[in-house]
């Protein structure tokens, strides 16, 4: 829907014009899909065909739940672009408001959840498929994913007061109430919610208010 509306995938810009460049990126993208594919690529070729389990259920509702997360995250986002009022601000409604990446956060839900579904046909060695959402989660929380968003918002909003009290009291990846993660302590944050010191730079003068940055953005673009 984005791409039909935009015309063309924006993060193709700097490489549409070379061809090897290109060529590299849908590769990796081929790589990616099998990889976190694999839970699903062995249960379809498997002959066991084992009874209803628990693990049948809880990780169709994992999946259930990380596709309507990232859905509405991902419609939320386009809806609060689209709107002309909310241009040069960041995104903070609906499900951004408890989670900084909340589509993140669906995707990689709905991806351990498959892999949960997938373990009452798993034996011996084909229990490596969970290198599939392994490897999703280390991408979007150490590569691709949250690292270059985080460091995009903090270059244009990182003097914006709102913001840097919405990066400081809003979770990264699981969605939480702000009055509860806002008051967390800092360790455990870093351990047990992914708030990684590499998501965040240095904020030397957070003075701007939102209305004067997205005034400042708006003369600028």
């Amino acid at each position: 829907m984005r791409i039909l509306q935009w015309g063309e995938d924006r993060r193709f810009d700097q490489i549409r014009s070379n061809l090897g460049k290109l060529a590299v990126f849908w590769i990796l993208q081929a790589v990616w899909v099998w990889t976190v594919s694999l839970p699903i690529t062995v249960v379809n070729a498997s002959n066991h065909n084992p009874s209803l389990r628990a693990a049948d259920v809880i990780g169709w509702i994992m999946w259930l739940v990380g596709v309507v997360i990232e859905t509405t995250a991902d419609q939320q986002k386009l809806a609060f672009k689209n709107s002309p009022e909310n241009r040069g601000k960041w995104c903070d409604v609906g499900l951004w408001k408890v989670s900084r990446h909340p589509n993140y956060f669906g995707e990689i839900f709905l991806w351990w959840g498959i892999f949960v579904a997938s373990t009452p046909v798993l034996e011996g060695i084909e229990w490596l498929v969970i290198l599939g959402p392994i490897f999703l989660t280390l991408l979007l929380l150490f590569v691709s994913g949250i690292p270059l968003l985080e460091k995009s918002a903090d270059k244009k909003f990182g003097n914006v007061t709102e913001y840097v009290r919405y990066k400081r009291e809003t979770s990264p990846l699981i969605p939480l109430p702000t009055a509860i993660y806002g008051n967390l302590p800092s360790w455990f944050k870093k351990n047990f919610l992914f708030e990684f010191p590499f998501y965040s730079r240095k904020f030397p003068g957070a003075s701007k208010t939102g209305t004067e940055q997205a005034r400042t953005k708006a003369a600028t673009d």
